[in-house]
């Protein structure tokens, strides 16, 4: 009677694995690929497209969207330069075939490597069951080691008309250019969409709850960027909520705000946060949550023993190079001998592709001031129009900052904005890890 209890009751093991990866975005395709190099037999399981959101609705197809974008301003200024361009018209069916090939590629490819690296590719939605192992369309999967890496999704407001608007996966499905747009949100994801339609000719506003965008970042960045954002032509309506949205007979959306009306909207763009994707069954498998993000350590791991979690779903640096490398570090430990392994969080370079782009690395100098001490930080500062722009009737601004502690001034922040900074911000992280010195910098 036992017997027959527990064959009804669990399903059979499909397959056993050293290592189970569950989520096929960057940084679980990076630690699952470093694995198989060990020896151990790995699976990957994944019920969308491989490459997660930076591949799919992320950081490479809003790159090549934000190269579009510079070409559109970069024409403006060809005249200054000597050269007589009429521009007929921009299609944006070119640009959207183009990235949309390249992101298909780019998903062949992923899945090529894992191919070439043995690893197993499971495709489908992946939860925990009452057993503790993982099931996948009705199968059941075993890892020693398992790795929960399934990402983040954009949040939706809960008002009336929500469902009218689209979020930030959302703008990569748009088959033309809207004439009129509004996106709400004040950080990244809202500044780059924002920016990008605006320079492709929408007519944009950006609505924002405080005065500024980026308020995250250090105040010099903050404040030059909401002037520069204004002066490309975005109208930022601050201190503006919306309230409920209705769909027009035309097609169009009509917006209201706690500061008035907002008529004939053709897109509203939703770029108000990011939630973890992790209604996979936690429950079942002793994994605790965090402020709405799973609980993890220093070296990934979470409240079970053999369950691991990296990238978006810990809420912690939502970046994407961040979530490789913690991906490999933690395969360098499970499967290499490296029981130290793990990522340094502190100090991480990010970039912004606002116009023009951020970068920025290290302590704000409000974060610097509490940590040492408003009377032991010194600030080196420059705001200049760069060489570009010295002859074009068009202007944009190039802001540098050090933020440096007393007595040996040890560079701790470093914040830039203005044209290449996205570029040139890499060498400076270097510099900064190494324990950098003013001096240095002016070697």
């Amino acid at each position: 009677m036992l017997r027959r209890f527990i064959s009804t009751k669990m399903a059979p093991i499909s397959k056993a694995y050293d290592y189970l990866v569950i989520g096929g975005g960057s940084g679980g395709i990076a630690s699952a690929r470093r694995a198989a190099e060990f020896g151990p037999k790995v699976g990957l399981i994944e019920n969308k497209k491989l490459g997660g959101t930076c591949v799919n609705v992320g950081c490479v197809p809003k790159k090549v969207m934000f190269n579009t974008a510079m070409h559109a301003e970069m024409i403006h200024d060809h005249k200054d330069y000597g050269f007589d361009v009429t521009v007929n018209k921009f299609d944006w069916s070119v640009i959207k075939k183009k990235r949309d090939d390249y992101v298909k590629r780019l998903n062949g490819i992923y899945e090529g490597n894992l191919k070439k690296s043995q690893v197993d590719f499971i495709e489908g939605a992946a939860k925990f069951n009452a057993d503790g192992n993982v099931e996948v369309d009705g199968k059941v999967y075993t890892g020693k080691h398992i790795l929960i890496a399934t990402g983040g999704m954009p949040l939706m407001p809960d008002i009336p008309g929500a469902e009218y608007g689209i979020d930030s996966d959302g703008f990569f499905q748009l088959e033309d250019l809207p004439k009129k747009t509004v996106v709400v949100g004040a950080g990244y994801i809202a500044v780059e969409l924002a920016g990008i339609l605006n320079a492709l000719g929408s007519d944009v506003s950006l609505l924002i709850r405080y005065d500024q965008i980026l308020r995250n970042f250090d105040s010099s960045i903050s404040k030059l960027v909401t002037e520069e954002t204004e002066k490309t032509g975005v109208n930022i309506m601050k201190h503006t909520q919306i309230q409920s949205v209705v769909k027009e007979s035309s097609g169009e959306l009509t917006l209201h705000t706690n500061a008035g009306t907002i008529h004939n909207v053709n897109t509203l763009i939703w770029a108000i946060g990011r939630k973890p994707m992790i209604d996979i069954g936690l429950n079942h498998v002793g994994v605790d949550l965090e402020r709405g993000h799973i609980k993890v350590d220093a070296f990934q791991n979470t409240t079970n023993e053999k369950i691991y979690a990296l990238g978006d779903v810990c809420g912690k640096a939502l970046l994407t190079p961040v979530a490789i490398a913690a991906g490999r570090k933690l395969a360098h430990r499970l499967f290499n001998n490296e029981s130290t392994a793990k990522l340094d969080y502190d100090d991480i370079p990010t970039v912004v592709f606002s116009h023009p782009p951020i970068g920025t690395v290290g302590l704000t100098e409000v974060e610097a001031a509490k940590e040492f001490g408003e009377d032991k930080i010194k600030i080196y500062k420059s705001e200049f129009t760069p060489m570009y722009h010295s002859v074009t009737e068009r202007k944009g601004k190039t802001l540098m900052k050090l933020i440096c502690v007393l007595p040996e001034e040890k560079v701790v922040g470093i914040h830039m904005m203005g044209l290449g900074c996205d570029e040139m911000l890499q060498g400076f992280s270097v510099a900064l890890k190494m324990g950098a010195t003013k001096a240095d910098f002016d070697r």
